[in-house]
């Protein structure tokens, strides 16, 4: 590795067309030549925080709809519907079909003809900032159009067994779980739809039952209290028609249709969803009916909605090979999928709600992803409210290299509308502060309730998830909080909002495990005057453990870039604060395999009970070991010796032995298991990756594909800036990426060389190091 001078920059340095950047992300376009077989054949359009599942089957149109936050009394994100479109004459009757996602403008189009010259073109698209979903249809000559708006919850249903693994209850379902029918009318020369939370009790109410919290329930954040969903849905020139029953794979639905008054050659169907917290549903109708005569300029919201998209392609990009595009190889494939994933991710920049790891806007019938799931399409594993930490953090550590520090709102703000919550948690359950955050929680902070455990011994400490994996893991909040620190780093955000979360989650490992030091004998720190961090957890795997890798690692992450804050951010007593509690961090353990010093994943632990690889999480996310830092070789060691590492190693679904190899430099196994991960996925959308130990599509395996790409081309230690730390010599490339001191990396790299590198701001050139010289 050879440190740039600044000669060698001047002559490197170069502007990069930003139209060569529009044509190398037309090539990752996703076209379709063939209609859809199914639902599971759709491809994902979206905007703000809609997703749609769209696709052609049978020369009919149709979508699923999807929102953030709509969830039911028992917790599940229910699907907003299904609409089905139907033109007349039909223009898919022939051969020339195409259907294409256009990512540079975010939507889709549907073309096609038939043999008797009749041509259609639909396009649809959902505004980036309002609730709308626009359907515009196009013909050479007048079409007749019939739209249904399909309902699988025109009755109320009851869940059993493994459906309700869709909401809070899982497998712990107290009773017989009722879904509740939603209401849908014609209503206004429209269809009206919604769903409106029944009152208690609904799945907050019995969580915070069963988990002793009665007496500070008042105080609680309440999310799916009188909360209502849905909306109407409109088309030019049509008239309610007829309402008839029918069955999509495996489900029955019932449908409300819209038909066309006069045939015409040019149609638009508008969808304006809105949700609220109200007892009173005329409230949210004049709501919705107000938002809808506001969104009444069509041609200037697609413009706005447009010019975001291309901002947000401007900002950042990774193009494999684009000169060469070889669709038959997993590097082209990486660099396409890379796009395509951010799209989806994109999908939900400004939802209420974070990304769901386990599917995100984009499920679709269940049945197709495991034949033992045949439920209706509001069905996913793992639950539509549950967030998983360990898996919700691969979807959005991508966004720090990417520069899309506004799409992790939703997960930040996600954590600080919980604050509460889990504070008065810990309060009720120990007698001392901070904000007591599990691996595994509901959409209101608390455990969810099947994973609290329903067979818990009367005496068990009732702070503690009753659970093998689960207990004694809440350090997997720690790396939110880094997260948020990240985004002063590398994007220069306020983080001032977040300080007061931050320092209640540092307050809870500080105080919880001086306090249960003191149940265990006269002193509350060992001999050495650091914190006893038993019982813990490192990751799932390692139980009951003694000093974890992984908390020891989260906490003294956290703690050093509080430190490193400027006084205008840590006033003085905070800083002294913030150095005595780090000061009673222990050190990190270590062992030896076969002779070699490797990272222990706790000083002792009881058992192994999953399948994680928590002890090169000092690696890869908190950047302990690595390039250009010292003893990367431990750290290899681990990676080479340690026999559960190499065991567990896989680029499967949320494993991320790949962002530890691309983090310790070494080229062929961080391409080999990125490039897995980011390969076509073998369905029809080649980035609905999944199940892997989750769902379809899985976002926790994208993410982590995305942050493996991006961590083979950028990294930074200290003030130096690593280009291409785990790049192959023989791959061409051109990105755009971030890295920290709020810096942007242009390069072009081609045939063996840097073509053009652009360094903003242009001060940080000379801390360049190119790894490939």
């Amino acid at each position: 590795m050879k440190i740039f001078t600044a000669v060698i920059l001047l002559l490197l340095v170069s502007k990069i067309p930003v139209c060569a950047q529009t044509t190398d992300l037309d090539k990752y376009n996703m076209v379709w030549n063939t209609q859809s077989q199914n639902s599971s054949q759709s491809m994902p359009c979206g905007g703000g925080d809609i997703g749609l599942n769209v696709w052609v089957e049978h020369g009919d149109i149709l979508f699923y709809i999807a929102r953030s936050g709509t969830y039911d009394e028992n917790n599940a994100l229910l699907k907003l519907g299904r609409v089905r479109v139907h033109l007349s004459p039909d223009p898919f009757s022939s051969t020339n079909f195409k259907q294409t996602l256009h990512l540079k403008d975010g939507y889709v189009s549907i073309e096609g003809g038939n043999p008797d010259g009749l041509t259609a073109e639909i396009k649809i698209w959902v505004d980036v900032f309002n609730p709308r979903i626009y359907l515009n249809i196009t013909g050479s000559r007048p079409l007749s159009a019939k739209v249904t708006y399909e309902a699988w919850r025109y009755h109320d249903t009851e869940k059993k067994g493994l459906e309700n693994n869709e909401n809070s209850y899982k497998f712990a379902a107290p009773k017989p779980i009722v879904s509740y029918k939603d209401s849908i009318a014609y209503r206004n020369g429209g269809i009206l739809f919604y769903h409106q939370n029944r009152h208690a009790p609904t799945a907050f109410d019995v969580t915070v039952h069963q988990q002793g919290l009665d007496g500070v329930k008042s105080q609680m954040f309440d999310p799916i209290k009188n909360l209502i969903f849905g909306g109407i849905l409109t088309g030019d020139k049509m008239e309610a028609d007829v309402v008839s029953d029918g069955k999509y794979i495996n489900t029955n639905f019932r449908g409300w249709q819209l038909k066309s008054i006069q045939a015409l050659k040019s149609r638009n169907i508008t969808l304006t969803l809105h949700t609220q917290q109200t007892p009173d549903i005329e409230q949210w109708k004049n709501k919705l009916s107000s938002l809808g005569k506001k969104l009444d300029n069509e041609h200037k919201a697609m413009q706005v909605s447009q010019n975001w998209w291309h901002r947000l392609w401007q900002r950042s990009y990774i193009y494999i090979n684009p000169n060469n595009p070889g669709k038959d190889t997993v590097a082209w494939q990486s660099g396409r999928n890379y796009q395509l994933f951010r799209y989806m991710l994109a999908c939900n920049a400004f939802g209420n709600y974070p990304t769901k790891f386990n599917g995100g806007l984009f499920t679709y019938d269940p049945a197709f992803v495991n034949n033992d799931y045949a439920f209706t399409p509001d069905f996913r594993n793992w639950g539509g409210s549950i967030f998983t930490a360990q898996n919700q953090r691969l979807v959005y550590y991508p966004m720090l290299k990417s520069g899309d520090f506004d799409m992790m709102l939703p997960e930040f703000n996600f954590y600080l509308r919980l604050l509460k919550n889990a504070e008065l948690a810990t309060n009720s359950y120990w007698p001392h502060k901070g904000a007591r955050f599990t691996e595994q929680i509901d959409n209101f902070g608390l455990s969810d309730f099947a994973e609290y455990g329903i067979n818990r011994p009367k005496d068990f400490d009732a702070g503690v998830d009753y659970n093998p994996w689960l207990e004694y893991h809440w350090d997997s909040v720690l790396e939110f909080c880094y997260m948020m620190l990240e985004t002063g780093e590398y994007g220069g955000k306020d983080i001032k909002p977040y300080l007061p979360f931050i320092e209640s989650c540092l307050t809870f490992f500080d105080e919880h495990y001086r306090y249960l030091a003191l149940r265990r004998g006269a002193k509350e720190l060992d001999g050495d005057g650091k914190l006893i961090l038993f019982p813990g957890s490192s990751g799932e795997t390692f139980k009951m453990a003694y000093n974890s890798t992984t908390t020891i690692s989260g906490l003294r992450a956290v703690l050093q870039k509080l430190l490193s804050l400027s006084p205008a951010n840590l006033d003085s007593s905070k800083r002294y604060e913030f150095s005595a509690m780090l000061n009673r961090i222990p050190p990190i353990s270590y062992q030896y395999i076969n002779g070699h010093q490797t990272i222990a994943p706790a000083k002792s632990w009881e058992r192994i009970n999953n399948e994680e690889n928590p002890q090169l999480y000092p690696v890869f996310p908190y950047g302990v070991f690595g390039i250009g830092k010292p003893n990367i070789d431990v750290a290899m060691n681990t990676w080479k010796y340690d026999t559960l590492a190499i065991k567990f190693r896989s680029y499967i679904g949320w494993k991320p032995d790949n962002l530890f190899a691309a983090r310790l430099g070494l080229t062929h196994e961080a391409a080999r298991l990125t490039f897995d991960k980011l390969k076509n996925s073998g369905r029809k959308f080649p980035a609905f990756w999944g199940p892997g130990f989750d769902w379809t599509p899985d976002h926790n395996w994208g993410g982590s594909g995305m942050t493996g790409l991006q961590e083979m081309l950028l990294q930074t230690a200290g003030n130096k800036i690593y280009l291409f730390p785990a790049w192959p010599k023989d791959l061409n490339v051109h990105f755009k990426l971030y890295a920290t001191g709020q810096t942007i990396i242009e390069c072009s790299y081609k045939d063996g060389k840097i073509q053009a590198l652009t360094v903003t701001p242009k001060a940080r050139e000379k801390d360049i190091v190119n790894c490939l010289e």
